[in-house]
This record gives C-alpha cells, structure tokens and sequence, in this order.
C-alpha cells in the first residue's frame, strides 16, 4: 500500500496531459485551424514569457509560500534593461544582465523577509509588486521604451521547422524546464526544495539548512523573472512598464493547473509546463470561436478553482 501512495504524485501528473489532450480535441472540432503546426507554434510564443515566470512560481510554491510580486518585477527587468541600453548606451548584454541583477534583488529582498523576519511570503510580495510597480513607472516616466537593440530582440525571431516557424524564445523556455526538471530530480539541491515544502522543521532537525534553501529559490526566481523580461521584450519589441499585470495570476494559474499543490511539498515542474499551455490553449481556442476575451477569463478562474479543491480533496484523502 505504502508503495501505491508514493507512485500517486507521478500518477497525478497524468490529470494536467489529460485536460490538455481534452481540449486539443474539443477545439479541434470547432475550427479546422486549430490542429496546424503554426497555431500551435504560436500558441508556445505566446506563452513563453509566463511559462517562465512559471518556473520561479513553481519553486516557490513548491516550498509553501507564493509569489504575488513576479509580474511586475517582470516588467521592471524589462524596464532597465531596455533603459540602460538606449539611455547609458550599455552594450545589450550588460543591458540584459543588470536587468536580470535587479530581478535577482528584488527575489533576494522577498527571501531575506519570509526567511530572517519570518513575514508571510504572501504579505511580502504583494508588498513588493507594488513597490516594483511604482519603480516601473517613476523610472521609466510611464513611456513605452522603443530604442531597443537588435540583440535584445534576438530571442523573437524564428526559425523554420518543416514550414513551420518556431520562435527561439519558446526553444529558450523548453530548454529551461529541462534543466529545471534535472536540478530538481536528479540533485540534492532540488530534493531539498521539496524537503522545506513538506516540512521544514523535520528538514531543518535533518541537518538541511532550511532558510539557505529558502533565500536561493526567491533568488532564483527572481532570475527566472529576468529571463522572462528579456522574452517579454524580445516579443513585443518594446520595454513596456505596464507589462506584467497579469503575468502573476497567469504564472498561478499555470502552476496550479499543472498539478503543483499550493501547501508545499508536492508537483513536478513539467507539470507547469503543461499547465502553461492549457492556459494558451484555452485562450487561443476561445478566440478561433470568436468567443469574448471576459468570458476566457471567466473559465480560467473555474479552472483554477477546480484545481485547488481537488488538491485540497486529495490530501484529505490522504491522511
């Protein structure tokens, strides 16, 4: 029996594959250009920026906490990269990497806070987005940046798989699940991102150092967040300082949605992945049918809620 329960997680994952195979079909019966490579190829671009953010989401969430603040750190990223290369005329990869340095910060001070006062990861960070939301906008004069280096823009392009233009930015989010998914699996840095979510003071009275543990995955987050600035604007062209408004439920959603439970401790990151693009697909479905952009938010929410409470159902069955 013992042995039955520690197969269910993987088991679980099957749940995410399954709504996505589900509406694969249904929306394959509703429009005739749904099953193309190209629209699928455009539904990765369209979600790479918060399949990124997902990853740093996911990390945490998988320690216990949440946070609400990586949208518009996001858009900050985006800011002072773009920023820097256009007003000090930074060559774009120091451009970029102070970008992802000021990201990185912002997670290092979201750590240092749940980790050092013991404040409340969802107290913080809605502390925080407002506080990224407002650098954004001071320093960036609430103006769109346009003079942005080609360099920066790289990450938009496409390339062509049999007729099929593929963009590099959803190569980039592939390639970073994949590691993810290693670090997590396979080293004994990733199993301690679970230990700390299962239980923390067990973790801790094992020898783990769980604040450490705790203090790099905000900071790797925040390093993911950077990243997706970089795609954010490599898709659009622009830096933009009312981006990331969304992104943070978005990234939410796809992690709930992909299987990672919301008390810590339980979910597999390519489950975030997949999550990420049932997200897309709805969207990108719903809008072949001509279907109101509200009501896609509207499904998005039943989702999310249905998501949560099987969860909670399934660990009140557990014990």
């Amino acid at each position: 029996m013992a042995s039955l329960k520690e197969k269910l997680p993987p088991i679980g994952t099957l749940g995410p594959i399954i709504a996505l195979f589900i509406a694969c079909i249904f929306f394959a019966t509703q429009n005739p250009r749904f099953l193309s490579a190209t629209n699928f190829s455009l539904i990765l671009q369209q979600v790479m920026v918060v399949g990124v953010i997902a990853i740093g989401q996911t990390l945490i969430i998988l320690t216990a906490g949440i946070d609400l603040s990586c949208g518009m750190v996001m858009a900050l990223g985006g800011i002072v990269m773009t920023k820097f290369a256009a007003d000090f005329g930074l060559p774009a990869p120091i451009a970029i990497l102070c970008g992802i340095a000021v990201t990185g910060a912002f997670g290092l001070v979201n750590g240092l806070l749940v980790t050092r006062i013991k404040l409340p990861p969802f107290i913080v960070t809605l502390g925080t987005l407002n506080i990224a939301f407002a650098i954004t906008q001071l320093y960036s004069n609430s103006q769109t940046m346009t003079d942005v280096p080609p360099l920066m823009t790289a990450l938009g392009g496409t390339f062509h798989i049999g007729g099929t233009a593929v963009a590099y930015g959803s190569v980039v989010m592939l390639l970073l699940y994949a590691g993810i998914w290693f670090y997590l699996r396979e080293t004994a840095a990733g199993r301690h991102v679970y230990a700390v979510g299962n239980n923390p003071e067990a973790t801790r009275l094992t020898g783990i150092p769980t604040e450490r543990v705790l203090l790099g995955v905000y900071v790797l987050a925040g390093v993911f967040y950077g990243i997706a600035s970089l795609l954010s604007v490599a898709r659009t062209g622009v830096g933009d300082p009312n981006a990331g408004q969304t992104e943070n439920l978005d990234a939410i959603t796809a992690v709930v949605l992909g299987g990672t439970s919301l008390f810590g401790g339980r979910g597999m990151i390519l489950g975030s992945l997949v999550g990420a693009i049932i997200v897309g697909v709805l969207r990108n479905g719903l809008t072949l049918m001509g279907v109101q952009s509200v009501y896609q938010v509207l499904i998005t929410g039943i989702l999310v809620i249905l998501a949560v409470a099987i969860d909670q159902l399934s660990r009140k069955g557990g014990r």
